[in-house]
């Protein structure tokens, strides 16, 4: 590995869109802020809307969580290229139109593009669609996307480790989405197995 290669800062892709669930990607944000990754992050028009609607937070609000932010129609970023390297890249929440353009490969946007790009350079593509119920069309574009190597991550909570809090279960589902990155955290507890019965 070349010396300039070695001394790269690790960077990851956001995206949030405009599905219900902001709290994800700005919970996320917040945790790789930590790290030492290098966030790179698209909010979509409909991301900015849920952004005031769910946590009562602004465009400038978001943007000031990570370390480089991207027009959604600047299609000519440096994300836009495979020679811009990253670990990958999550998109949370994933909107079906989203979802949609990117299994069919309409790169339209920044966000579409990036996450083409990712797929291509069969990179880490993260996905936490979020609808209900799904109909047909959805279903399909997710056996699309994970056909190319992307992995759809629906944000449903889990509740074997008893959450107290709706904090608890974002941060459960957000250190899964880590994993898969290998990216280190204390977000939730590791699972250890049924608690014994009593006899």
């Amino acid at each position: 590995m070349s010396p300039e290669k070695a001394s790269e800062p690790q960077r990851l892709i956001v995206a949030i869109t405009g599905a219900t669930g902001v709290a994800y990607g700005v919970r996320l944000l917040r945790v790789l802020r930590d790290t030492g990754i290098e966030t790179h992050l698209l909010v979509s028009e409909a991301g900015v809307l849920n952004l005031h609607q769910e946590l009562d937070m602004s465009r400038k609000d978001v943007e000031a969580l990570a370390d480089v932010v991207h027009p959604v129609r600047d299609v000519g970023a440096s994300i836009a290229s495979g020679s811009f390297t990253s670990a990958g890249m999550i998109v949370a929440p994933c909107s079906m139109k989203t979802l949609a353009a990117i299994a069919n490969g309409l790169s339209d946007n920044l966000i579409t593009r990036a996450a083409d790009v990712v797929l291509k350079e069969r990179r880490r593509l993260v996905l936490m669609v979020r609808e209900t119920p799904f109909n047909l069309a959805h279903l399909r574009n997710m056996t699309s996307v994970t056909e190319m190597g992307g992995i759809i991550f629906p944000p449903l909570p889990g509740f074997y480790h008893r959450p107290q809090s709706i904090d608890e279960m974002i941060d459960h589902t957000l250190g899964r989405v880590l994993d898969l990155f290998a990216i280190p955290h204390t977000l939730t507890p590791r699972w250890n197995g049924l608690k014994k019965q009593p006899i």
